[in-house]
């Protein structure tokens, strides 16, 4: 997004024109334009939104966040009970399946949403953000740090969002093309079928690692907490349930290994329609620089993307089928995406700001297309060569996760009820020269 002195003024019957702030972005072959008085107003109008729904938070979406913990627990038990009978097949088809979607509900309606303090408000201990723990290999502290904060604050900012290729693929044409890309496809693959495992190693920065810029020995601390996930993981999925089925322990390693390759491709498809589908925008650093509040807004809805689908197809995706929503909004309770998501496309309509949606086949396609077209080198089909960038410490963005800690264990940030730990549209981070 590049901001122009063009000839659009604040008040054209005064003595002497002033010209206005423009701000313009190139969105595929549309230019999109918006005066600063414009972004000032597309942020109080999705403040308004926010507002409302903060307002009216109760009972409704207390009993909705039960209602879907006791369909995951169900599914769960029914489902671990059925694989015990699974030298049956019906019964290991029906466990298997029960048990992925238990495993999908637990990551994506309730351990995701939960993390990003969408119920605080409840005053529940079980579902604060800050302490949840999923039902996943990736630790839920690390989570909180590269998802919650650094992919939320940063979205979609190359080289400060690791979202971005998880580390491991290239997905934007600013990233400067390697060899190593040419198995871009391969890499997309194990990423998708191992994707718990992917999210768990993201804190790692392997790409950093390769670049020569860290040692493994920097992140032993990151390891450690990483292998201490994994075992605990490992030991429930593959050893404690096996040996408690006796002679259907095989039967029952299995169920539980094509459970978690459910979940895994699940969520992966999911979370890639929702970033890096056909439309989507990346940013440089000098783009995110600064933001107002409208900005920031700005950013989140051309940097996601919406797949289409009904009720339960929404539940089961927790409801990051409404990506942008969730972008413009990550501390309201999913479930209420649904019921705003015309007003923001309205009002996205009315800025002339493109509103990427679509169903679920069409985005994921366009984002099997990019993998593979960023795989290429720029001189034989491929996309890009990278620009030149300034690029922001993440030793310095660290220090100042680090100090939101302090400083909130010290009681020094002050939250009002229904707002999230990390607000990153009042993070200030990209400031540096």
């Amino acid at each position: 997004m590049t901001a122009l002195a063009e000839p659009v003024y604040i008040d054209d019957t005064a003595d002497v024109l002033v010209p206005e702030q423009v701000f313009t972005k190139q969105v595929g072959d549309k230019t999109v334009r918006l005066t600063k008085t414009q972004m000032d107003e597309f942020g109080r109008e999705l403040d308004a939104i926010r507002n409302r729904v903060l307002a009216d938070l109760g009972e409704r979406d207390a009993t909705y966040i039960r209602d879907v913990m006791k369909l995951q627990r169900k599914l769960e038990v029914y489902g671990r009970g059925m694989l015990f009978l699974g030298i049956l097949p019906p019964f290991w088809l029906a466990g298997t399946a029960m048990l992925g979607a238990s495993k999908i509900l637990d990551n994506m309606e309730i351990g995701h949403n939960v993390m990003h303090g969408q119920y605080d408000w409840m005053g529940d201990p079980g579902l604060r953000g800050q302490e949840f723990e999923w039902d996943s290999a990736c630790p839920s502290d690390q989570w909180r740090y590269t998802h919650n904060y650094m992919h939320h604050t940063y979205t979609n900012v190359v080289d400060l969002d690791r979202d971005i290729g998880y580390g491991v693929l290239r997905m934007s044409k600013d990233q400067k093309w390697d060899p190593y890309f040419l198995l871009n496809p391969l890499w997309a693959f194990l990423l998708m079928v191992l994707f718990q495992y992917g999210v768990a190693l993201h804190e790692l920065e392997t790409e950093r690692v390769r670049a020569g810029e860290l040692k493994w020995m920097d992140k032993r601390e990151v390891i450690k907490e990483i292998w201490g996930k994994v075992k605990k993981q490992t030991k429930k999925d593959y050893v404690a349930y096996p040996l408690l089925a006796g002679p259907f322990a095989p039967v029952v390693f299995t169920g539980n290994m094509v459970a978690n390759l459910i979940r895994n491709v699940w969520s992966y498809t999911i979370i890639f329609c929702g970033h890096f589908p056909a439309g989507v925008s990346e940013f440089s650093l000098d783009e995110a620089r600064n933001e107002s509040r409208g900005h920031w807004y700005f950013r989140q809805v051309l940097g996601s993307a919406n797949i289409s689908g009904g009720k339960w197809f929404h539940i089961f995706s927790g409801n990051l089928s409404f990506q942008i929503e969730h972008h413009l909004f990550p501390d309201l309770p999913a479930h209420r995406y649904e019921e705003i998501s015309a007003e923001v496309q309205d009002i996205c309509r009315r800025y002339g700001i493109p509103y990427n949606t679509g169903p679920i086949h069409r985005q994921f396609g366009s984002v099997i297309a990019k993998i593979v077209k960023l795989a290429l080198p720029p001189g034989l089909g491929g996309v890009g060569e990278r620009r030149e960038r300034r690029k922001l410490s993440r030793k310095q963005v660290r220090a100042d996760y680090q100090a939101k800690l302090a400083a909130e264990a010290a009681g020094q940030i002050a939250r009002d009820p229904g707002e999230p730990w990390v607000k990153p549209y009042q993070v200030k981070a990209i400031t540096a020269g």
